[in-house]
């Protein structure tokens, strides 16, 4: 038994590797935005398209990259993604211009989603149903050790030695990544694809619920997330270099939420799901009590770091759960999710401020985006309920 888990572990950390490559070229453009600004004469609002485009290309892209590799065994699939991952960040680093930068991470971002999509049936196929979501977050914790160690020691390599040295950084990351996927994940062929099936199945009520929740709890997240710096340094009055360590502290938040969340939900999934959102509407409600003073702010940032990632880490699982017959391209889009609800989250942020609600209000937004999303998880329970009912309705009559 030990030395099957050993077996296991492998190809679970090869994708996390890839993970944690592919999150940190998602985030560590952030804090590079003024050098990239000034190296190429554009306004910091201009260079943060670099932001937006790519999470507009994880939703928009990624669902076709899924269905052109749908056929494909899935290992050969993950390999593939991650060599587009290596050479759009080497396009990165040797982009001459602004506007073939932003090309460039608009296909690398190709790979983002259609990764996780596809890496989290690989890896909930390589262990016990009961286990599955354990496995999903143990391949989503490289995303989150990204936020702890991949960005900030990225942004510094980039305001050390260049922004473009930062992306050249990414790319023996990949490489390391693409080996361990090459000799660990073992094959896995695909199932065969009908694209109206496979639509049918991604538009059933249980499959669009999850996608809702993982898009609200996006959303909640990046309405507060997005400003967290100003917040810090203009409510709680933290030195930048605080900041950056109070940063550190809600990555490693997020991590251990994940870690903790995936046990959780292979426990109860959607138990672990709705009280995770009701824990969270209580500290987004709290949060502007805690946020003029250091440690009560930074102690709370833990705390919603964790609790958050503790309530979404079932959301993965549940999509592979849900779709069944496309669970590829279902993943995919869940991924889409999370990004569009990223986007829609740093807008309702910009509203709530540029309406002159200041910062403490923006946990406020969060915390009614939070309740929104706890009337749909409790809606998909009972969808699953009825579901369920209507399932063995028919064994009692033939049990008679």
């Amino acid at each position: 038994m030990a030395h099957s888990k050993e077996i296991m572990r492998k190809p679970l950390v090869a994708l996390a590797v890839s993970a944690f490559g592919i999150g940190t070229s998602e985030f560590i453009i952030m804090g590079l935005l003024p050098d990239l600004a000034h190296s190429f004469q554009v306004s910091i609002p201009k260079a943060g398209v670099l932001v937006s485009g790519y999470a507009l290309s994880v939703t928009l892209g990624s669902p076709l990259v899924a269905l052109a590799l749908a056929r494909m065994d899935r290992k050969r699939a993950l390999v593939i993604l991650m060599g587009i991952f290596i050479a759009g960040n080497v396009l990165c680093a040797i982009a001459p211009s602004y506007t073939l930068l932003l090309c460039s991470r608009i296909m690398t971002a190709l790979c983002h989603g259609a990764f996780f999509g596809i890496g989290s049936i690989v890896a909930s196929n390589m262990v016990p149903r009961a286990e599955r979501a354990q496995a999903i977050a143990l391949m989503f914790s490289g995303l989150t050790l990204a936020n702890v160690l991949g960005v900030p020691a990225g942004t510094a390599l980039g305001q050390a030695f260049g922004w473009r040295f930062a992306f050249w950084a990414l790319v023996p990351i990949g490489l390391t990544a693409a080996a361990g996927l090459y000799w660990f994940v073992p094959s896995q062929p695909a199932e065969a694809m009908h694209l109206g099936h496979e639509l049918r199945a991604v538009l059933r009520p249980q499959v669009q619920l999850v996608l809702a929740l993982s898009t609200l709890s996006s959303v909640a997240m990046f309405c507060v997330l997005t400003y967290i710096a100003p917040i810090l340094e203009k409510v709680t009055h933290l030195s930048p270099s605080t900041v950056t360590w109070a940063l550190v502290i809600f990555g490693v938040g997020i991590t251990l939420g994940n870690l903790v969340g995936g046990k959780l939900a292979d426990w109860k999934q959607m138990t672990s799901l709705i009280s995770g959102l009701i824990f969270l509407i209580c500290i987004f409600l709290i949060m502007p009590l805690l946020e003029r003073r250091m440690v009560p702010a930074i102690a709370i940032v833990f705390v919603w770091g964790f609790v958050h990632f503790a309530a979404s880490a079932p959301l993965q699982a549940r999509i592979v759960d849900q779709a069944k017959g496309a669970p590829n391209l279902a993943s995919t889009l869940n991924q889409g999710a999370f990004n569009l609800g990223n986007a829609l989250g740093a807008s309702l942020g910009g509203l709530v401020l540029t309406a002159g609600y200041g910062y403490q209000r923006l946990s406020l937004a969060s915390a009614a985006v939070a309740c929104v999303a706890l009337i749909v998880a409790l809606v998909a329970l009972r969808v699953e309920r009825n579901g369920s009912a209507e399932v063995d309705a028919p064994r009692v009559v033939d049990a008679y």
